[in-house]
């Protein structure tokens, strides 16, 4: 979703950050911002505003004060109140790990939590309540119900282009009318279980973007093979997003520019890292449209068989042939 990278320099003794999709190089560790500044860019910058504490407290892993969801496989707890969605992210969440179980041959480990406002603090270190997330002890956190961050990210009637306000109002209506962005949100904790595939499943992403397509592939795979009525929900957003944004306006737009200011972007063009992210989605789109899962498939493969760095022509070239043309198109034809 939408990540980005600031380095902090750690010392042998001090606690591990708390991060989701944690990366470690040398003595110095990343850890991933997002954030919004601007409401007609509904999907950028604050999607992952994340200045994570260290090392969790021992009450956020023993889960004290939550309640135990009984009768999925995946582990769940969940605050009071809230066993109906904790009960629909966890069937979600067992479709999906059954899924690519049979895809993959590789199930990760993860809890997931299901949480109130009150709960929130308890049980993460994410600044702000409502952004799903999934944290290096292999817990995937989501929000329990509409929140403030969600409301922010949804633009007023005069802001939405005229092409897309219909689908808007259709796809992200609640039940009393209003526009809520939960069911995009809820879709976001199938991307952070792809970051816990790819983390615990020992692949070598060779390029920061490519963890982020690769997650974005896992979860549009995931629910254009099993839950096709969802696409709407997990596709017009970054439609809206890249239709709206002027890329002659960005300070960055090349992957490679990605790669060499990845620190840069973050606390200082947020809505332009959030364009990459839309770019991805809309990528991951076009992939599986062309590949259907075997791309994916491929992709797990070759990452996960590839433990050489590979230069930008070689990396074009091994995706080409050994995972699919529409993949190795993101690079290629980047920048057209």
């Amino acid at each position: 979703m939408y990540t980005l990278y600031i380095w902090k320099k750690t010392m042998a003794t001090t606690l591990l950050l708390n991060i989701f999709r944690f990366r470690t190089i040398g003595k110095r560790s990343f850890r991933k911002l997002t954030f919004r500044n601007s409401p007609i860019h509904l999907y950028q910058g604050t999607i992952l505003l994340a200045l994570l504490m260290a090392h969790n407290l021992t009450s956020a892993q023993s889960f004290e004060g939550l309640q135990h969801l009984e009768g999925y496989g995946t582990d769940t707890y969940y605050s009071k109140g809230t066993g109906a969605k904790a009960a629909r992210m966890a069937a979600q969440l067992d479709r999906a790990l059954a899924f690519y179980e049979r895809h993959l041959q590789f199930t990760p480990s993860v809890t997931l939590l299901i949480l109130a406002p009150e709960d929130w603090k308890a049980h993460t270190r994410f600044p702000f309540y409502g952004m799903p997330h999934y944290t290096n002890n292999k817990t995937l956190v989501v929000a329990s119900e509409d929140n403030a961050h969600w409301k922010s990210l949804i633009p007023t009637t005069d802001k939405i282009p005229a092409a897309y306000a219909e689908a808007v109002k259709k796809i992200y209506s609640d039940q009393n009318g209003g526009l809520t962005m939960e069911a995009f949100f809820d879709l976001l904790a199938i991307h952070e279980l792809g970051h816990a595939y790819h983390n615990q499943g020992g692949l070598v992403m060779q390029r920061r973007w490519m963890a982020e397509l690769f997650s974005n592939l896992l979860l549009h795979v995931f629910i254009a093979e099993e839950d096709p009525a969802l696409l709407p929900a997990l596709t017009t957003f970054p439609k809206l997003v890249v239709a709206t944004t002027e890329r002659s306006e960005l300070t960055y737009t090349s992957l490679q520019e990605l790669e060499t200011n990845y620190n840069e972007i973050g606390p200082n063009h947020p809505e332009n890292y959030g364009w990459y992210q839309c770019r991805w989605h809309m990528a991951a789109g076009e992939i599986y449209d062309q590949s259907k899962i075997q791309g994916l498939v491929n992709l797990w493969n070759c990452l996960k068989a590839r433990k050489e760095p590979l230069n930008d022509t070689e990396l074009v070239e091994v995706l080409h042939l050994e995972v699919h043309p529409s993949i190795a198109n993101v690079p290629l034809h980047w920048d057209d």
